[in-house]
């Protein structure tokens, strides 16, 4: 039987402990084998310019993963065509990896916009949607609501974003609790968000 990978996708500027709860939850309370935390170089939805370099947020996902065995970093995006769409992604990984099978993972707020993304029916036509609780505004299209290849997990809701963590990190706050050990270490040291 093919091995269920769960690819969880995101600029992790920088990963924090809340990607890793719900990566550790959603592998440990669903069918999923593995999560593959997919560093995106660039997000259509995000500006470009406030993102680290690539190779130093991989960096972190590899320090802030290193110690759990189905949670894994992913850096399949940095040679596709920029910027990034998701159903490019599924296809090339899915070509690259014939022996595993793929399933999306996203927040409550990304399906909300979800029918806003590049050719989601073909998502979801060919792979499965585990979505985690967010609190967010907007409604969900009743497409979605008892979609069959959309499937709901029961993980924490996390209050805690990359945004919030460099925005504390700008005003001289201790953000320590909020990144593994290895990130705040490396965030430090090479001075990173500070301006």
């Amino acid at each position: 039987m093919k091995k269920n990978i769960g690819l969880y996708f995101g600029t992790f500027n920088p990963i924090h402990i809340g990607h890793l709860i719900i990566a550790n939850h959603m592998v440990e309370n669903s069918d999923l084998d593995e999560i593959w935390m997919v560093v995106t170089p660039h997000n259509p939805f995000k500006k470009k310019n406030s993102l680290l370099d690539n190779y130093h947020r991989l960096e972190m996902v590899h320090l802030a993963t290193k110690d759990y065995d189905k949670i894994k970093p992913s850096d399949i995006e940095f040679n596709l065509p920029q910027p990034n769409y998701t159903i490019n992604t599924l296809a090339h990984i899915s070509e690259k990896h014939p022996d595993y099978n793929f399933n999306l993972i996203m927040g409550e707020d990304n399906l909300k916009s979800f029918h806003k993304w590049r050719n989601y029916e073909a998502i979801l036509d060919d792979y499965n949607v585990y979505v985690y609780p967010r609190i967010s505004e907007g409604i969900i299209e009743n497409q979605f609501k008892e979609h069959s290849k959309i499937h709901r997990v029961d993980a924490p809701i996390v209050q805690i974003s990359s945004t919030m963590v460099r925005n504390s990190i700008k005003e001289k706050k201790n953000i320590q609790p909020l990144l593994s050990k290895e990130v705040w270490k490396y965030v430090d040291e090479m001075n990173f968000y500070k301006k």
